[in-house]
């Protein structure tokens, strides 16, 4: 059976649990790993312009010893050129995974649907799974208190969050969301969220004032206002004034508090240059984190 990743909610628990030892294990042993993928090639396929993720997946790629090939969507052109079923289906032949970074959500399912390798979710609309593995590392390195964490997300419910959110819950650490009303989070989630909460015992806060939900935090997270295909949405970025994380809004939480950010950060919008360059940052050990929490995905999906 093969083990793609599309979505937090679409891993077992055993599924988790192992990439998320793997991952422990793969960034304080390293050399342990280095020929695990020798003779893998992996493709990346990105719709969408990356820094992280095209970079975190190919360093750790090659650091596990295999090989990376990208496919540009203006030479393939999906569902245009060839329907994206031929696509998976013939380049299943020739790889061993494939990462998709795509504007719909959709997109990835079809193509794991026929494809035959593991497809990797690198980036959707919808989902962003990789990101919040890597989230979980850094959340668990960071709080000295392993048995009471919250961790409070602050700003849009987007993708990140919806993501954020399942693995949290289902590792049980707390959640608390601050949105305004017109950006909660998708209530699809919301809904899984709770479910996993209740297995873990953790808990599930979604409010609007972001000094509330930072009052207990552990960490404060944050995104930018507007995603990346976003900008003709017309989401107003005054909405989302009060929900800057700022050296007033971090002093509404716990003294030893962390704080996280996806990137890439619009400095001075969703948070200020004095909270990103701060002893509590940890946004770049987050960063270097995917890397990790990837390089665990690929191992469990063909070792």
């Amino acid at each position: 059976m093969k083990k793609s990743l599309l979505t937090i909610s679409n891993l077992s628990d055993g599924s988790l649990d192992k990439i998320i030892e793997l991952a422990h294990d793969v960034k304080a042993n390293p050399a342990k790993y280095h020929d695990s993928l020798r003779r893998k090639t992996i493709g990346l396929i990105f719709e969408k312009p990356s820094t992280r993720t095209r970079v975190s997946f190919s360093a750790g790629i090659c650091q596990l010893g295999g090989d990376v090939f990208e496919l540009a969507p203006s030479q393939i052109e999906p569902g245009k050129r060839e329907s994206l079923k031929d696509i998976a289906r013939t380049i299943s032949r020739y790889l061993d995974a494939l990462v998709l970074r795509t504007h719909s959500h959709a997109t990835i399912e079809e193509v794991d649907d026929y494809a035959t390798i593991p497809v990797i979710n690198g980036l959707s609309d919808m989902s962003h799974p990789c990101q919040a593995l890597a989230d979980y590392l850094t959340v668990v390195e960071h709080c000295k208190d392993k048995e009471n964490i919250t961790v409070a997300y602050v700003g849009d419910g987007n993708n990140v969050l919806s993501s954020l959110m399942l693995v949290m819950l289902r590792k049980g650490i707390n959640v608390s969301v601050a949105t305004p009303a017109a950006y909660a989070p998708d209530p699809e989630f919301v809904e899984l969220g709770k479910k996993f909460a209740a297995q873990s015992g953790a808990q599930l806060s979604i409010m609007i004032d972001p000094k509330e939900a930072v009052k207990n935090a552990d960490i404060i997270y944050t995104d930018v206002w507007i995603s990346m295909g976003e900008e003709e949405t017309g989401k107003d970025p005054k909405d989302f004034a009060p929900y800057q994380i700022n050296a007033a809004l971090v002093a509404c939480a716990k003294p030893e508090v962390k704080v996280m950010h996806c990137l890439p950060a619009h400095r001075g919008e969703e948070i200020t240059d004095e909270v990103m360059e701060a002893p509590y940052s940890v946004v770049f050990d987050q960063a270097e984190n995917r890397m990790h929490a990837q390089k665990a995905v690929l191992l469990h999906a063909l070792t």
